[in-house]
């Protein structure tokens, strides 16, 4: 069995308590309860995927409890964090969040092409994520943007994230960093 973060792929585990929980690839919030069976897919950033009668879910670090794990705290900023304190959150929030597929984040495969920080006049923040998928079919986009939106809102500087998925330009292997090619062998 391959190992993954301390756990192994495969490996099968009843849930500790009732957990919210992100389907994939619909990206919304489900409720798994206390002692059904789930099989662990993969473990990396701040989440686990989960296999349950066919379907996959996405835990939260937050939630890792529910697994039987040490939870994670929400991330989050102290409340006179700077704008380039906040900003650095962000980014820092899109390189915990990966494709339930791919080991890879999606700022080191090239998905985000940009991040924008808008401060209205009433003083909230709104983030504008612009990202692609890998290919246009790809049904991933609700799971990777809810994750990412949960995430970044645990900032209390942040009052909505909005994720915006692009075709164009379209993704293309070149735009991985090199990292990312390292870890996926596509060298």
């Amino acid at each position: 069995m391959e190992q993954v973060d301390g756990l192994y792929k495969g490996q099968e585990m009843p849930l500790q308590r009732d957990v919210d929980v992100i389907s994939i690839p619909f990206g919304k919030t489900v409720k798994l309860t206390e002692d059904s069976i789930v099989s662990v897919m993969q473990a990396k950033g701040s989440t686990v995927s989960v296999a349950f009668e066919g379907r996959l879910f996405l835990v939260e670090g937050a939630n890792l409890d529910a697994l039987g794990l040490e939870s994670l705290p929400r991330p989050t900023l102290p409340e006179d964090a700077s704008e380039e304190q906040i900003e650095q959150f962000v980014w820092d929030q899109l390189r915990t969040c990966f494709d339930p597929e791919i080991p890879v984040d999606i700022v080191e495969l090239g998905l985000v092409y940009g991040c924008r920080i808008d401060r209205l006049l009433n003083g909230d923040r709104i983030v504008t994520i612009r990202m692609t998928l890998t290919a246009p079919g790809c049904g991933m986009g609700d799971v990777i943007a809810a994750d990412a939106r949960n995430k970044i809102l645990g900032a209390p500087q942040i009052s909505k994230v909005h994720v915006e998925i692009v075709f164009d330009p379209p993704w293309s292997r070149e735009m991985m960093s090199e990292e990312a090619r390292l870890e996926l062998g596509m060298f």
